[in-house]
């Protein structure tokens, strides 16, 4: 029987340890391919844990192929051989490779790539030659460290039109991603704090937590968003939440919970709250739903935005709002580092917004996914689908839930979707505590999702969900 110790797990949830520790033995190739691992219940005794961890970390490794799952007969060892050369595997014939040994789908319900075609290169292109010719003596001058003016300022000026934010360029700090923010944030505010996620939520946000050695914990959500109740149960000094558009669950956090929150930061002093407004400019209907930040009176409440949703997935610029207090403390105690955005980027991202390029483009952006949105929907609802999913938080973002009347589990689903050549997660997959999970309820992330292959997915969809297994059980 396959054993592990999880002495050395630490704080590390037990499924997230169990995951690594397997993914880590096919990896190296002590567990073979096509090699049948132990039952969950066998595995669960033998290990002395829950069989609802192990089921875990095997959807885990389902969704990422290290395992496949067989009906009726178990669960067994990706051959990740070739795959790992950046070839084509026995196992995932419909599937395509490319560089760096990347997967490509005909259908890819978990990624945010953006489409080339959706990129605006030619006013890029046309940016870029200006800045050589006009900005010569700022390319070459080392950036602060919270990124060039002249960005700072567009962002403001877009915050203000946009979120109906009013703050000051300095209090924006630019940099290459949002994880690059989270590890300036964590020294800023300081790694004795106790800092929450939201449960379900974006997982690796924890990781990246967790990999600056801080304490962190999952906090529970209701269908109003973070319980502040659960703040409390847990010591929470500083919580990330993502009130405009939770993901994976789509809840738009009310107002009346905002407000309960802003109360809960107020009660204590270094208490805050991060409000990640990842893709808030994309809502596709109703009036777009004010900041968190834009009725923060005590200075609790940290934004940050990024530009990976509206341009592309490959422009790593993102920027966070300091209250103005930390703002100082900022430029007093981290103003040393470098930025870690090229002036080059940066001063091509200022023109594309002061020029009112940037709104041009949101604009088509949101027509082009309101329309691939609705055709998907249409699809949808002219299938043999129609009859055994829902739909709901179709609005708010770049994904909207199905929720599917079926009894197949949710790792067998995910295991033969992705045989059909369609990656897709569930939402129980994005929860740590299990006793409130939702089965058979899909995330549908269509951003990357091309046109031409939506009625391919959903003949896919169709012959998983509705079509008959045959003798063999398979679908």
């Amino acid at each position: 029987m396959l054993t592990y110790s999880f002495s050395s797990a630490g704080s590390e949830p037990l499924y997230q340890y169990l995951y690594q520790c397997i993914k880590n033995d096919i990896v190296q190739g002590t567990l073979a391919a096509d090699e049948k691992l132990p039952s969950k219940r066998s595995f669960a005794k033998n290990l002395g844990i829950s069989t609802i961890t192990v089921e875990n970390a095997y959807a885990q490794l389902i969704a990422e192929g290290f395992v496949y799952s067989l009906p009726k007969k178990g669960f067994f060892v990706t051959d990740i051989r070739n795959n790992l050369a950046g070839k084509e595997s026995n196992n995932c014939k419909k599937e395509d490779r490319t560089e760096a040994g990347a997967k490509e789908y005909a259908a890819d319900l978990t990624s945010n790539q953006t489409c080339s075609e959706q990129f605006p290169f030619s006013i890029w292109a046309k940016l870029m030659r200006t800045v050589l010719r006009e900005e010569r003596e700022g390319l070459m001058r080392n950036a602060p460290c919270a990124g060039i003016l002249p960005l700072r300022e567009a962002i403001a000026e877009h915050l203000k039109a946009f979120r109906g934010m009013e703050v000051k360029p300095g209090q924006i700090v630019v940099g290459a991603g949002t994880e690059y923010l989270y590890g300036l944030l964590l020294q800023l505010l300081g790694m004795e704090k106790c800092y929450g996620v939201e449960d379900p939520g974006y997982h690796k946000i924890y990781k990246i937590y967790k990999s600056h050695r801080v304490s962190c914990c999952y906090v529970r959500m209701d269908g109003a968003g973070v319980i502040v109740s659960s703040l409390e149960e847990n010591g929470v000094d500083v919580v990330h939440i993502s009130p405009s558009h939770h993901f994976p669950t789509g809840i738009v956090m009310p107002v009346s919970r905002r407000y309960e929150l802003l109360g809960w930061a107020a009660k204590k002093k270094g208490r805050y709250i991060i409000e990640d407004d990842y893709d808030s400019e994309l809502r596709l209907a109703g009036k777009p739903v004010p900041s968190l930040q834009s009725i923060d009176v005590e200075e609790k409440v940290i934004y940050m935005n990024t530009f990976t949703k509206t341009l592309s997935s490959t422009v790593r610029i993102s920027y966070m709002v300091l209250p103005e207090h930390l703002a100082e403390r900022f430029s007093e105690s981290l103003s040393f580092y470098s930025c870690t955005v090229s002036n080059f980027e940066q001063y091509v991202l200022a023109h594309f917004i002061r020029e009112g390029y940037f709104e041009k483009h949101i604009n088509r952006m949101r027509n082009y996914y309101h329309e691939k949105r609705d055709r998907l929907l249409r699809e949808l609802a002219d299938s043999a689908l129609a009859g055994c999913c829902r739909i709901s938080e179709e609005d708010a973002g770049l994904h909207f839930l199905m929720e599917v009347d079926t009894s197949i589990p949710d790792q067998e689903i995910c295991a033969a979707l992705l045989q059909e050549g369609i990656r897709i997660f569930s939402v129980a997959q994005y929860y740590e505590n299990p006793a409130g999970k939702r089965e058979h309820v899909f995330v549908m992330n269509y951003s990357s999702l091309k046109e031409e292959n939506i009625k391919a997915a959903i003949r896919g969809l169709e012959r998983v969900f509705v079509g008959k297994r045959d003798k063999q059980g398979k679908y």
